[in-house]
């Protein structure tokens, strides 16, 4: 199971991305978690600085953008 997190303090942004991420992992048929990260200190322990950021299982693929669907299906893959 992928563990998807979205890192933000729920900007319109953040919740396009996490829309995506949900489109994508529903694309793949891939089981997954979606959780949202929106303190600030817990989005800092990932290291970073620019939100939106996608973090899959723990490592941050993607940081200060909002990726298309593709996109994100290739970060799962």
């Amino acid at each position: 199971m992928k563990k998807l997190q979205v890192l933000g303090t729920g900007c319109p942004k953040c919740k396009k991305l996490a829309e995506n991420a949900e489109a994508a992992a529903k694309a793949l048929g891939i089981e997954y978690t979606l959780e949202k990260v929106t303190n600030i200190s817990d989005i800092m322990k990932f290291g970073v600085m620019t939100t939106p950021a996608l973090a899959v299982d723990g490592v941050v693929t993607s940081a200060g953008k909002v990726p298309s669907v593709d996109e994100i299906k290739s970060m799962m893959s």
